[in-house]
């Protein structure tokens, strides 16, 4: 059984471990043991690599044991189906916490506030980082703390704007470093240590036109579709694990700057998806694909 809504208190399950006979039987049991009542499951094994994995979410009022217990005796479970199993459980009462690095191009950030500002977001922004000012007032307006961190074009100053957005970003210990066009190429260690929490949107259909001004290059190639992509931050550049992307048709007529403005549509849109699909724990990465549990 499958729902779309989070607005009821729920604990959401997710495990990934080597694929064997009996581990739907064996995760039925154990929530069934704690009169847990499944509002939602997802299950998917690939053949390729012989993992398995899936989601649950749980009515948190029908569970009778503590979170801190739930917790400790799934961990318990999840050992018990494979030493390599990765396993984590949320619990929905709690929003996630994000910051937000920006540069000088605010749809995207207009986009996440304002969401946020209705209730639709399962996220707190607890600061927003800019290597230009530029977008303070946005960030302002929601009663959002904003950082300007110049970025100098040499690498030696470079770097210390790096680490000083980390120290900033590693001040709120946050669930999700949003690369909002942030337009900068995370160095490695950062990639590292971010890894499953910076997402980027990349304003392309990867893997096609990586790298800078993709809508030149696809102006230049005259492609008819256009599109963005949602993606976790790794070292290798626009190569990271994909986790949302969409497509917008376009003409001979349009120019770069047409594809750009038609392109701000999806890039928002699929930020927003795919981020929301992160906050939920509706993701799993495995090697450099992604399983998600829409």
């Amino acid at each position: 059984m499958t729902t779309n809504s989070l607005s009821e208190h729920q604990y959401v399950l997710t495990l990934g471990c080597p694929d064997s006979t009996g581990i739907v039987a064996r995760l039925s049991t154990f929530i069934a043991e704690l009169g847990g009542w499944i509002t939602e499951a997802g299950y998917f094994t690939d053949p390729d690599s012989g993992w398995f994995f899936t989601r649950q979410a749980v009515r948190a009022d029908s569970i009778s044991i503590s979170f801190a217990e739930l917790k400790e005796r799934f961990g318990a479970v999840a050992a018990e189906l494979g030493e390599d199993s990765r396993w984590r459980i949320w619990d929905t009462s709690r929003h996630k916490k994000a910051v937000i690095l920006v540069t000088r191009e605010g749809h995207c950030l207009h986009d996440l506030l304002g969401r946020v500002a209705q209730n639709d977001y399962p996220m707190d922004v607890a600061a927003v980082i800019g290597n230009h000012d530029d977008l303070r007032p946005i960030a302002e307006h929601h009663g959002i703390e904003f950082h300007h961190v110049p970025f100098p074009k040499d690498a030696v100053g470079k770097r210390r704007a790096f680490d000083q957005v980390a120290a900033i970003v590693e001040s709120h210990n946050p669930e999700a470093i949003v690369l909002a066009r942030f337009m900068q190429i995370l160095p490695p260690d950062l990639c590292e240590m971010w890894a499953g929490r910076a997402i980027n949107i990349h304003h392309s259909f990867l893997p096609s036109f990586m790298g800078a001004r993709p809508y030149h290059q696809a102006y230049k190639r005259g492609v008819k579709l256009i599109g963005a992509t949602c993606h976790y931050a790794t070292s290798d550049l626009d190569d990271g694990p994909i986790i949302e992307q969409d497509v917008i048709r376009v003409s001979h007529k349009d120019t770069p700057a047409d594809m750009q403005r038609l392109g701000r549509d999806a890039e928002k849109v699929v930020l927003a998806r795919g981020l929301r699909f992160h906050l939920e724990d509706r993701v799993q990465v495995h090697g450099n694909r992604t399983v998600i549990f829409e």
